[in-house]
C-alpha cells in the first residue's frame, strides 16, 4: 500500500463509484457506519483486513477500480 495521507480519499472515491451510502459500505465491509465516517474524515485508518477487503473490492470491479488500484495498491491489474 502506498499514499498513505491519501486514504480518506480512496475510502470515500471508492464508496462514490460503488454507489454506496457511508451505511450500506460500511455493512460491505463488516465495520460500523463511524467507522467509516472517520476513514473519510481523516480521524481513523482502515485496518489491514480492511484494507485487504478493499483491494478486493478494487479488483473486483474491473476497469473501474483499476486507477485506484494502481494508485493505491501499487499492483496493477490482472489479465
Amino acid at each position: 500500500m502506498n499514499a498513505q495521507a491519501d486514504l480518506p480519499r480512496l475510502v470515500r472515491e471508492l464508496r462514490e463509484r460503488t454507489g454506496l451510502t457511508q451505511e450500506k459500505f460500511a455493512a460491505k465491509l463488516g465495520v460500523t457506519y463511524p467507522t467509516i465516517n472517520r476513514w473519510e474524515n481523516g480521524r481513523a485508518k482502515p485496518s489491514p483486513l480492511a484494507l485487504k477487503q478493499i483491494e478486493e473490492m478494487l479488483r473486483n470491479m474491473g476497469k473501474n477500480g483499476a486507477d485506484l488500484l494502481q494508485q493505491y495498491f501499487d499492483s496493477g491489474t490482472e489479465g
